[in-house]
Formats: C-alpha cells, sequence, structure tokens
C-alpha cells in the first residue's frame, strides 16, 4: 500500500520568532529585572532563554553570544534577585498565568513532588536558611530542595505551584503552602499522589484530617516486623495499620499490599511486594501500581525541566531558584502553545499536534531564534603579543 504525504496549511500556526517573542514576553513581564546600561531586561532573559535551551551555563552563552551582556554584568544583575518570597510569588504567578482550558474550576488528580539538588560544601551565612537535608545521594545528604504540584492530564500535565524548601521546614507545611497557592485558580483535588518522601505520621494524619483522597508509596522497614510484616502471602490485600512513632505517636492508617510476580523484569524472580497508603481511593487493587506510575510518566515536571535547566555551580539560593522555576514555567508555556497554537477542536476531544511539536522542538526554535538576534561568534582572537 502506497502511503501518500498528508497536505498541510501554507500558513505556518507557529514559527521560532512566535515562540522567542511569547516566551521573553511573558518571563520579562512577570519576573521584572531592573537593568542598569545599555542592555534591555529581554537582552539578558535572551541570554538565560538560551543556556536554558541548550542545557548550558550563562557563562557560555555569554562567551559565545555577540552583542550580549558580559558573564559579570549578569551575575550583577541576578545578584539583586534576594527576596525569595517575592521571586517566589512571581514564578507562581508565571506558571499559573499560561495554563490550558479546562484546568481553573476543575477536578484534577494531582501529583506532589520533592526535586532535591545536590549541595556540596559549607553553607555560609546566605545559602544555610535553604539547606535542606535528606538521605544520602550523589555523595551528599545537603539539598537545595524545591516541591511541585502538577496535574496528572493527558496533553496538559503543567505544573500549577512551586516552592523553595527553606531549612527546618515540615513536609505538614510543604504540601500547606503548595496546595494554598491552588485557591486563586479555584482547582479541587479528585486524588492526591505523593513520593514516598512524603511517607511519614504527621503527613498522613493531616491528609486523613483534611479528608483528601491519597495515594503513597510506603517504606518498607524492619527485618521481620513493621511494614516488611505486610510483606506476605501470594494475593494482594488491604488491611488496617497503625503507624508508630516515638516522636510523633500514633496513626490509624489503610495499607494495600500488591503482590505481583517479578518474571524476570530487571533480572529477578519470584514475589514483588508493594504497599500503599490509601485513603478514600477505592477500585482494583493489581491497579494500583499503573495508577501511581501515571505520576512518573516521562510528561511529569520532574523529568521534563531536565532538558531546561540552566547549568550552575552558583550557591545563591535565590539565582538557583530563579533557574529551576524558568525551567518550569518554559514547561507551561510549551504545553500552552500547544493547546492554544497547535490544536484544533473536534468531535470526542481537542486534538492536539503533540508529534509535531515535542518540547526539544521548543526548545530548538528558541535556540535558533535567539543566534539570529545575537549571532555566535564565528572566530576567537588571542591577544597581541608586544
Amino acid at each position: 500500500m502506497i502511503a501518500y504525504p498528508t497536505p498541510v496549511s501554507s500558513t505556518p500556526a507557529l514559527t521560532d520568532e512566535d515562540t522567542l517573542n511569547a516566551t521573553v514576553d511573558w518571563v520579562s513581564s512577570q519576573i521584572p529585572l531592573e537593568t542598569q546600561g545599555v542592555y534591555s531586561p529581554q537582552t539578558f532573559y535572551h541570554v538565560l532563554l538560551w543556556a536554558a535551551s541548550r542545557q548550558d551555563t550563562v557563562e557560555h552563552a555569554c562567551q559565545v553570544l555577540t552583542d550580549v551582556p558580559s558573564s559579570n554584568d549578569v551575575r550583577y544583575h541576578l545578584n539583586q534577585f534576594e527576596a525569595m518570597a517575592e521571586l517566589e510569588a512571581q514564578a507562581n504567578e508565571a506558571l499559573q498565568g499560561r495554563l490550558p482550558d479546562g484546568i481553573r474550576n476543575h477536578r484534577h488528580r494531582l501529583a506532589i513532588d520533592l526535586h532535591l539538588i545536590p549541595y556540596y560544601g559549607v553553607p555560609n551565612e546566605q545559602e544555610a536558611p535553604y539547606i535542606y537535608r535528606s538521605k544520602a545521594k550523589a555523595g551528599t545528604t545537603t539539598f537545595f530542595a524545591y516541591a511541585t504540584v502538577y496535574v496528572i492530564r493527558r496533553h496538559q500535565r503543567v505544573t500549577l505551584a512551586l516552592h523553595a524548601i527553606p531549612r527546618g521546614e515540615t513536609l505538614v507545611a510543604t504540601i500547606t503552602i503548595l496546595l494554598s497557592r491552588l485557591t486563586v485558580l479555584k482547582v479541587k483535588m479528585k486524588r492526591l499522589y505523593l513520593d514516598r518522601g512524603f511517607f511519614s505520621i504527621p503527613v498522613i494524619r493531616w491528609l486523613q484530617a483534611l479528608r483528601i483522597p491519597f495515594l503513597m508509596p510506603a517504606i518498607i522497614r524492619g527485618k521481620t516486623g513493621g511494614t516488611r510484616a505486610l510483606c506476605q502471602g501470594r494475593q494482594s490485600y488491604r488491611t488496617p495499620y497503625t503507624l508508630k512513632s516515638s516522636e510523633y505517636g500514633t496513626v490509624e492508617c489503610e495499607m494495600a499490599v500488591v503482590c505481583r510476580y517479578h518474571k524476570g523484569r530487571r533480572h529477578r524472580h519470584g514475589i514483588q511486594y508493594l504497599v500503599f497508603v490509601v485513603y478514600r481511593v477505592n477500585g482494583v487493587l493489581s491497579q494500583l501500581p499503573s495508577r501511581y506510575r501515571d505520576r512518573f510518566g516521562i510528561e511529569t515536571s520532574y523529568r521534563v525541566k531536565n532538558p531546561c535547566r540552566i547549568r550552575t555551580t552558583t550557591k545563591h539560593p535565590v539565582v538557583r531558584f530563579l533557574y529551576m522555576a524558568l525551567a518550569f514555567i518554559l514547561v507551561n508555556l510549551w504545553i500552552w502553545l500547544l493547546w492554544t497554537r497547535l490544536s484544533r477542536s473536534r468531535r470526542g476531544g481537542r486534538r492536539v499536534y503533540r508529534e509535531h511539536f515535542p518540547l526539544k522542538t521548543m526548545l530548538e526554535f528558541l535556540c535558533h531564534a535567539i543566534e539570529r538576534r545575537f549571532p555566535l561568534i564565528q572566530a576567537i582572537s588571542l591577544p597581541a603579543t608586544g
């Protein structure tokens, strides 16, 4: 059978210049940057967006782009961001201002993630308030920590709120802050998914008090007792369970133990036990792992943000937060462009032409459009010898 090419419209739905203009205009308006000298705030954001689109550093962007500020000039202006609370509020407004239809005033499945960026060294007075301690990872137990809440919905996995976690903040406080920022969107929770980092008595007790349906993997502890004692038998089951802690007391909860076979996956055989804390979540037990995996799909905010996060070694906590926020804003803008410029309404649901505009293409659009305005250097000259 001969495959004929699908005819396309002669008028482009989106160009790289359109993409760059929409991105720069939105980011610069939501996160204003006061500048001194000949360069406009938009020029500084062009540098940041080029570095983000290449997953590169600001220093290298200033080195290879012509007619842009020096890296010292960029750092000087970025260091003007000193108030974390103010920048966080601006970043959340930027995230929530570009959302596709169907997000506001609806009930959704929501997921909350922790993003830990390894920190090495001894924190100074400026860094110390934002150093988060967690279990060892990448050779350290100290991190810059960020929490996000995003929507699990086809073609609309957007981040609704972002929060920089300060030292000493409890997990209950982190969740409370994130969910409070959904009030302006009038978003209600159909179900909340949390990663195992939130598995603790205070979190479970608080979510039950608010009657929020949630699903959370339990950490299997103990050799024969504790939650490991639940891992027995050959059939999945639900059971009431009491979590105990000398520091936080006890909490009654329901555990769902899903029993399945490895079947050679990762060269393993035998029975695999998956234990979840469930509250007001019904359904077939065997479907719980697939439901939970929805939050770890390739479209989740945790994985998608990585290709557009600026690389840096700076330990300035507010600047690092700006780079992290910019990555999430770019992902939201990508989904917003898909929904508003590269989709069509039809019977049975809107047709989104995502295959024509993956995130990688958006980043290439930004890079190419910026390089036309600020061409790459074509030669390198050495200092003249005396």
